[in-house]
């Protein structure tokens, strides 16, 4: 089910789920405007192919203990297709990364890294990061305060499909 085949009710019932994964079919049915029989099979099908991922909690990083976020651009040596491979695979594995992107300008890569405080992230940089495959410059910043959350996708401000 590509993008491009979302309909209303499928971005409806997904921005239900963005904003309450924890919603039951029925409750969700109402909302979106659809009997549970056809809302259930419809979620099935998102599921399906791929649209809905999982569900999840959300939780407040300071109150699990993980108070600092750092944005931490990389820059590899080289762009060979080994190295960026084992970089990859070891970033992957590493719980402190919670997002990983491949980004153009002074950095190849720009992580999202959590961790209890500073002194947590200097043990995760000399440990860790310094470490990994291929790495030739580290460039850290720190957040000081979160302006906006990770939020839901904006789905109701997609183009609608032509028929």
């Amino acid at each position: 089910m590509p993008n491009k085949k979302l309909d209303n009710l499928d971005r409806r019932i997904l921005a239900a789920l963005q904003r309450d994964g924890r919603l039951s079919n029925v409750e969700l049915a109402e909302e979106v405007g659809l009997s549970p029989s056809p809302c259930l099979r419809r979620v099935r099908l998102l599921e399906q192919a791929g649209i809905i991922r999982g569900y999840h909690a959300e939780l407040d990083r300071a109150g699990v203990g993980l108070e600092m976020t750092v944005f931490v651009g990389i820059k590899v040596e080289r762009h060979d297709d080994k190295v960026d491979q084992a970089f990859r695979e070891a970033v992957v594995n590493l719980p402190e990364v919670i997002s990983c992107h491949l980004v153009s300008g002074e950095s190849d890569f720009l992580l999202q890294v959590t961790v209890p405080d500073l002194a947590g992230y200097e043990a995760f940089l000399q440990k860790t990061l310094l470490k990994l495959p291929g790495v030739s410059d580290i460039r850290s910043n720190f957040a000081i305060s979160t302006v906006k959350p990770p939020s839901a996708l904006p789905l109701m401000h997609l183009p609608r499909p032509r028929p």
